[in-house]
């Protein structure tokens, strides 16, 4: 079983920043991509960006490069997100997944953290 726990969400002001943190436990063998998901009140769960553990190659989701940026720090995994925008409040999830492709496709991931709030206001 794989656990993971989100940290680093709050409320900040439009044009601030936030770095989100995710530690992973657990049987973590076999694991190839770490994500991040976002998910607003009333919409779908977004991919936000995803980390290729074997390779170290990054993904992010459409209009979010440039802004957010993916990281990963002894075996844990960040997102750092800048320049924030109202429009970025969301649930922020950490998952993990063992198949290859989708990287940003919630429905390919397995594992879930809880999640973390972030609230961005104008």
């Amino acid at each position: 079983q794989v656990q993971l726990v989100e940290s680093g969400g709050g409320s900040v002001q439009a044009g601030g920043s936030l770095r989100l943190s995710c530690a992973a436990s657990g049987f973590t063998v076999g694991i190839n991509y770490m994500g991040w998901f976002r998910q607003a009140p009333g919409k779908e769960r977004e991919g936000v960006a995803a980390f290729n553990r074997g390779g170290g190659t990054v993904f992010y989701g459409d209009s979010l490069k440039g802004r957010f940026t993916i990281s990963r720090d002894n075996g844990n995994y960040h997102l750092q997100l800048n320049s924030l925008k109202p429009e970025d409040t969301a649930m922020y999830y950490c998952a993990a997944k063992m198949g290859f492709g989708g990287s940003l496709n919630p429905v390919t991931y397995k594992h879930w953290g809880q999640g973390t709030q972030v609230t961005v206001s104008s």
